[in-house]
Parts: C-alpha cells; sequence; structure tokens
C-alpha cells in the first residue's frame, strides 16, 4: 500500500468519525438560517418590483427599457451561480459562523448604496458584487447543518431553512410594494438593508453556541494543505457527486421555469381570467411549501434520500402533464399543486442526499458547486422556455421542456436508489 493510499484511508477515517459523533441538537441553528436565506431572498427579488416605477427608471436614466431592466436580475443571477461555485469553498477553511456574517455585513452596504445609486452601471455593478456576496450563503448553511445535527435529522433542519425561499417569494414583492408606494425607491434599498441588523443579530444568537473549529479539533485534527487536496480530488472524481449536482440542474430548472412562467401560463395557455390569477397562482407555491414540510419529516423517519428525491421530481413532472391535457381551471390549479407539493417534498431531502454521498470535511465545496451549478443552468430556463414558447406558438410546449427535464433528472438517480 503506498503512503497516497494511506493518508486517503486516514483522511476518510477521520471524517466517519466526524460524521458519526454524537451532536447536541440546537433548533436555533436552522431557524437563524432560516432568517439569514429570507433576506437574502428579499435582497434578491426586491428590485423586480420598482421595474415599473417612473422615478427608479428615470434615476436610472434609461426609462422603461423591458431588456436593460431585465439584466439587473439575470446579472445578479449569473454571478450568484458563479460565486456559489468558486467561493464557497472558503467555509471549508474558515468558520462558517464567521464567514456568514461577514457575508451579511457586505449585503448591508451594498443595500445601502443601491439607495443612494444613481445611474444604471452603478445600480448594475451593485447587482452583480451583491451576487458575488450571497453566493455562498446556501453553502454555508449547508455546512452549519451538517455540523449541527446527526444524518437522521439533517432534512428536518435543511426544511427549516430551505422554507425561506418559498416565503421570501410570497412576502418579497408585497413589502417592497408596501414601501414604495408610501415611500420611494431608495428607501426599499434602506428598509432591507435596516432588516440586516436584526437578522445578523438573531444569527449571532443562534449560533452562539456552535463552534465548528473546535467540534472538529476535538474529533479529528484540521485537514492540512495536501489532505485538502487530496479530499477535493476524491470529491471531483465521486461519479455519484456528479449525479445529484445534474440531478439538481433539472431540480432547479422545474423551480426557475415554473417561476418564471407560472402566471403567464394560466392566463394565456390556459384562458384562467386575469383577476383570477393572483391568488390562484400563488397556492402551487403554497403547496410547494406544505410539500417540503412533509417531505422533511417522511425522508428522516425512512431514511431513504434518494429514492425520496427520484419520486419527488418524477412525481413533479408528471402532475405537469397531467395540467397539459386538462382545461377546467380548478382542476389545472389542483393538478399543478400537486405538481409543486411533490417537488416540494424532495427540497430539504436532496441536500441530505448530498451530505450522505460526500465528505463532511468538504461540505462547503461539495454545497457550492452542487448549489452554483444547479442556480446558473437553472436560471436559463426561463429564456429556454421564453424561446420554445416564441418558435412554436404555443405555451404548452413551454410547460413540456420541464416536463421532460423532470423526467430525464429523475432517471439520473436510479443508479443511487440502493446505496443512499
Amino acid at each position: 500500500m503506498t503512503t497516497q493510499d494511506m493518508d486517503a484511508q486516514s483522511i476518510r477515517a477521520g471524517s466517519a468519525v466526524a460524521e458519526n459523533q454524537p451532536t447536541r441538537v440546537r433548533w436555533s441553528v436552522p431557524i437563524a438560517l432560516f432568517a439569514c436565506v429570507l433576506l437574502a431572498f428579499f435582497d434578491k427579488i426586491s428590485i423586480a418590483a420598482l421595474f415599473s416605477d417612473t422615478a427608479f427608471q428615470e434615476a436610472m436614466g434609461i426609462g422603461f427599457d423591458p431588456t436593460r431592466l431585465g439584466l439587473l436580475m439575470s446579472a445578479f443571477l449569473f454571478s450568484y451561480g458563479f460565486s456559489s461555485m468558486l467561493l464557497s469553498g472558503i467555509g471549508d477553511r474558515l468558520n462558517p459562523v464567521k464567514v456568514l456574517i461577514g457575508m451579511m455585513v457586505v449585503w448591508g452596504v451594498l443595500m445601502v448604496l443601491m439607495g443612494l445609486a444613481r445611474s444604471y452601471h452603478t445600480m448594475m455593478t451593485l447587482r452583480i458584487l451583491l451576487g458575488i456576496a450571497e453566493g455562498p450563503l446556501i453553502a454555508i448553511a449547508y455546512a452549519i447543518v451538517r455540523h449541527a445535527f446527526p444524518q437522521r435529522l439533517q432534512a428536518r433542519a435543511t426544511m427549516m431553512w430551505l422554507l425561506g425561499t418559498p416565503i421570501g417569494a410570497a412576502l418579497g414583492f408585497p413589502v417592497t410594494l408596501f414601501i414604495l408606494s408610501r415611500f420611494d425607491w431608495q428607501t426599499t434599498f434602506f428598509f432591507m438593508a435596516f432588516l440586516t441588523l436584526p437578522v445578523m443579530l438573531l444569527v449571532m444568537f443562534g449560533l452562539r453556541h456552535l463552534n465548528v473549529a473546535r467540534s472538529e479539533k476535538s474529533t479529528v485534527t484540521q485537514p492540512t494543505v495536501a489532505e485538502r487536496k487530496q479530499l477535493r480530488r476524491e470529491l471531483f472524481s465521486a461519479p455519484h457527486f456528479w449525479m445529484i449536482c445534474l440531478f439538481n440542474i433539472a431540480f432547479l430548472t422545474y423551480l426557475w421555469g415554473m417561476n418564471g412562467w407560472l402566471p403567464s401560463y394560466l392566463i394565456k395557455g390556459k384562458g384562467i381570467h386575469l383577476e383570477h390569477a393572483g391568488y390562484l397562482s400563488s397556492l402551487p407555491f403554497i403547496a410547494m411549501l406544505l410539500g417540503e414540510v412533509v417531505g422533511a419529516w417522511l425522508s428522516d423517519k425512512l431514511d431513504r434520500r434518494a429514492l425520496a428525491c427520484f419520486i419527488s421530481l418524477c412525481g413533479a413532472g408528471l402532475g405537469l402533464g397531467i395540467v397539459l391535457h386538462l382545461q377546467g381551471t380548478y382542476s389545472v390549479i389542483a393538478a399543478m399543486s400537486f405538481s409543486t407539493f411533490m417537488w416540494g417534498a424532495g427540497a430539504p431531502n436532496i441536500f441530505a442526499l448530498l451530505a450522505k454521498a460526500t465528505s463532511s470535511r468538504v461540505s462547503a465545496t461539495a454545497g457550492g458547486i452542487f448549489n452554483g451549478l444547479g442556480n446558473f443552468a437553472g436560471a436559463l430556463a426561463p429564456v429556454l422556455m421564453g424561446a420554445l414558447i416564441a418558435a412554436t406558438g404555443n405555451m404548452d410546449n413551454g410547460l413540456l421542456f420541464l416536463v421532460v427535464m423532470a423526467l430525464v433528472g429523475s432517471t439520473i438517480l436510479l443508479p443511487l436508489l440502493k446505496k443512499y
């Protein structure tokens, strides 16, 4: 046996010790992470509520230019995806709690600067910087939960902070529009900056007992530079890791596609009246939230992470397939809600699956690549769906794209069903 093989075995053995070490459960951890994800989602989407505001358009010097306004969101998403892939590894080298607090300080400063911006190029630059600053968040949260919770509780803990995404989507626009109607566009940014302070205090309080560096030292020595390189090589050469990443691309393609086209599909594709589309289009996302709760609980009980993810995305695709053959308003909403419920059931489980398939000593690196690739590719879904709809003149073809992606993505997990 070579020295390199012995080193690799010692690394894996140390990782196993760390992962099996009994951990005191503190539910304040996912609650604090939930507040953090909620705030980040507010920062991410709130600017879209300003696109129709004349004062904001004039301040940016562009008038109503849908392409340039939309680019403010796209630029964020692309920088977010790249940042998640390239920067999340700092959570494996530094204390992830300290990294998270430092990130939040940067978010607050950037939101203040956005409120002071008076040109389109300045706003664009700040949006790109915000994407870079928020990119590592999901990977850092994943790493913190993995250190703080045993495997049997990780789906439930993950579900708690992941709820910040659908709740943030449900509240972000109304809150921003409420402030905009009573003040001005600048105040919306200043309000988001102000929210950073109580959320930061909640994070500091909720994670105050979590000393990742100390817990690692008590169970296994910190990896050296050579050991970290070896761990990353093992991660990058693991086919199961890349299968999960590919599955996540299909998984998030569904999410971004639904976020981008659901209201338009209900109105133009199914002829649902505009006055009804507002509250009806929210029902599938409420079902998604319920799916996350139920899916997390069931999967922690059964501990079949790959099977839960497979059933989740396959069920989501089949639900959309049923929607394509329905016409009645309430039957369409019911089938679509079933689809989003099934998707939600897999959301917390996919992180628990990733935890099962990778070493805890590269949690942030694995989570960053996993989240970055998924969001970067998934963000292209609305564009691809729009191109299909424009080319064929049929709204159903946009939804059919999501059906195909869901079925292909679930098929990728078939080799992992028995092992994980």
